[in-house]
């Protein structure tokens, strides 16, 4: 028996409650997982795909792959249930010295845009609580967005918010910028000659 004053000093809480969803019935067999479709590349992800519901990060190689990077996320949730939309939450500082979310490019990586909800916020602080409540609120298909810098617990946080609602959260972070992180997968994109 775990006393729950134990639980809630635990360091290690995110493995515990891990280890509690997989004990309960219907845990270990409700992992939804979007496959690629590219046998080479859904072999190396557990159970044949990216965890519907976890935290995935993505990262360029360097400020010139930032579109590269963010384009490799609309293509995967392109993939997605086309009867849901989608929550784009982006910093108006990140857009500055790239512009807007254009339609057409989103039409162009085979994103219809009318499933977008786009969210700008002014502060880290106020991205991740959009973050956070876009995944509570369990309406979206998935939850994706741009932050600059972020932490160990508050990547636990948003990772546990995506297992609890069984949705996948995209998020694309700058190189510089890499702490520890409690991501399922970490993405690092760049170009190819």
């Amino acid at each position: 028996m775990i006393e729950l004053s134990t639980l809630s000093l635990s360091p290690q809480r995110a493995a515990v409650m891990a280890e509690l969803r997989r004990l309960m019935p219907g845990g270990e067999g409700s992992c939804q997982t979007l496959p690629f479709g590219l046998t080479a590349l859904d072999s190396c992800l557990p159970h044949g795909g990216l965890a519907a519901g976890a935290l995935h990060e993505v990262v360029p190689n360097s400020e010139g792959t930032l579109a590269s990077a963010f384009g490799l996320i609309v293509a995967i949730l392109s993939r997605l249930s086309r009867a849901y939309p989608v929550v784009l939450v982006m910093p108006r500082h990140a857009r500055r010295p790239h512009g807007r979310v254009c339609g057409h490019g989103l039409n162009t990586l085979g994103f219809d845009p009318a499933r977008l909800i786009l969210i700008e916020t002014a502060h880290r602080k106020q991205t991740l609580w959009a973050l956070a409540e876009a995944l509570r609120s369990g309406a979206p298909a998935a939850v994706a967005g741009m932050i600059d810098k972020l932490d160990l617990k508050l990547s636990q946080k948003l990772h546990l918010a995506a297992g609890d609602c069984g949705l996948p959260l995209f998020l694309l972070r700058p190189a510089g910028t890499l702490e520890a992180s409690a991501a399922a997968t970490r993405w690092r994109v760049g170009t190819a000659a």
